[in-house]
Formats: C-alpha cells, structure tokens, sequence
C-alpha cells in the first residue's frame, strides 16, 4: 500500500492537516529561495551603490584638485608681482604649518592651514605694480590702495564651496588685522581676529623681514626675531608668536629645502 494510499484511510481531519503542513513546507521554501534572491539583488546594489559612491568622491576630489590647482596657480601670479621667485608663499606656509602644529592643531587643520595659507596675498593681483614695487616708503595715499589687496583677496576666494578656500578668504581679509585692534581692513582685536589669520601673520611678517623686498633689504634671522618681539601683544597674539619663537631656529634650517622641493609649479598639495 502506498504512502498516499495510507493517509486516504486515515482520519479526514489528520489528513487535512497533513496536507496543510505540507503547503506550509512549501511555502516556506518558496519564501526562501525569494529571500535569497532578494538578499543576492541587495548584495549587488549594495556594490553597485558602493562603486558609484566612491567615482562619485574621486570625480568630486580630481573637481577640488583642480579647483584648488587653479587658484594656486592664481596665487603665484599674484606672487610673481613682487617676489620674482614665488617662493615667499611657500616659505610662509611652511612656517604657518610649524606654528599650528606647535599650538596643537588637529590633522586636518595643518592639512587646511598648508594649502589655504599660500592664497593669503591673492588679492594682490589687484594691486597696481607702481605700489607694489616701489622702492621707497608708501605715501598714505598709497598704503591705502595697497590695503585692499585683503578685501579683493577675500572677495575672490569668498562663498566657495570648499573650506580650504573658504579657510583662505578668512586669512586673506584678517592676517593683516592686529592683536592690539590696529591693523586692517576692519580694526579686529584679540580673539576676534580667526585663529588661522593670527598665526599667518606671525609667518608672513617673519618671512617679510627676513627677504629682500624692493623697499628694504632682507634681515639677519636675529633681527627679525628682535623685531617681532617688539610687536607681541600689540601687533601679534602672543599664542602664536611664542610657538614661533620656540621653533624658530628649526623653521629657519630648513626654510631652503623648502623653496627648493615644494615649487607651487611642480606641487599643487
């Protein structure tokens, strides 16, 4: 006698509930092979989503490398009009990236620090060369026109959507404000002047004093530390200007290499 034959003669009502069983069985291996397939279809759009992600992040970074490429190289045309070698942009955010580090700023700002700070003089580009590259001192009316080159600077680099160039335009409107309230363009004081402007003057200033400039000739490292101790807690926070002091012979060993191995031509950063 067969199996099927034996459930026939067995109670109805055992039988029924055989045969429910049985499309319960079923159904629940149909419900399986449906979740695997379902799970092996969000395997691959979980990898699809994955791929598309990550050309998605390399397109947007090779879009910000070129962004900030191009600015860079808008940064050393600025340079170029007063400093024939551009290496001043370089000097002075090597310096900046010293004195963050000294005040223990976080990975990503030195990152931000290092490739922001060369912009600081953009503006420059705006400044007439008959101001720029006079030999002598400025008359006010002159110094006047010069102290734009922070706005035209910070209107230039303004609104962007990076933050490093957003980071930029903050240094290029505040690294010539002062401690004291007396610098420009708008007479901000202590901690109302960003941070990373306060530490990109300390740099820009030394590496003014310390190279050759169509109105002065450059200074001995010691008479430009003289120089700028005289300025603290009136021209300079003094935060940043002792974490210069106290890695300034360091800084100055390897200002050439520096000039030498980060041409902004060959190294965009």
């Amino acid at each position: 006698m067969t199996h099927d034959a034996t459930r026939d003669n067995r109670n109805p009502a055992a039988s029924r509930l055989d045969e429910a069983a049985d499309a319960a069985c079923s159904a629940m291996e149909e419900t399986r092979e449906q979740l695997r397939m379902a799970h092996g279809q969000l395997r691959a759009f979980a990898d699809d989503l994955g791929r598309t992600v990550l050309d998605l992040r390399a397109s947007r970074a090779e879009l910000e490398r070129s962004y900030l490429d191009t600015l860079n190289r808008l940064t050393l045309a600025a340079a170029y009009k007063d400093d024939d070698t551009g290496d001043h942009i370089l000097r002075m955010a090597f310096y900046s990236e010293g004195i963050a580090a000294a005040l223990g700023m976080h990975a990503d700002g030195l990152r931000d620090l290092r490739v922001a700070a060369p912009m600081h003089d953009v503006g420059k580009i705006g400044t007439p060369d008959a101001i720029l590259l006079k030999p002598g001192r400025l008359t006010p009316e002159e110094f006047a026109v010069m102290k734009h080159h922070t706005t035209i600077g910070e209107k230039i680099l303004t609104a962007s959507s990076s933050r490093v160039v957003r980071i930029a335009a903050t240094i290029a409107g505040t690294h010539h404000e002062r401690w004291d309230g007396s610098g420009y363009p708008r007479g901000l004081s202590s901690e109302g002047i960003p941070l990373e402007g306060r530490i990109v003057a300390v740099a820009d200033v030394f590496d003014a004093l310390t190279s050759k400039r169509p109105y002065k000739p450059a200074f001995e490292f010691d008479k430009a530390l003289g120089i700028m101790r005289e300025g603290r807690g009136t021209q300079f926070d003094p935060r940043p200007l002792d974490a210069f002091f106290e890695i300034a012979g360091e800084l100055w060993a390897a200002r050439d290499e520096v000039s030498s191995g980060l041409r902004t031509g060959e190294n965009t950063r």
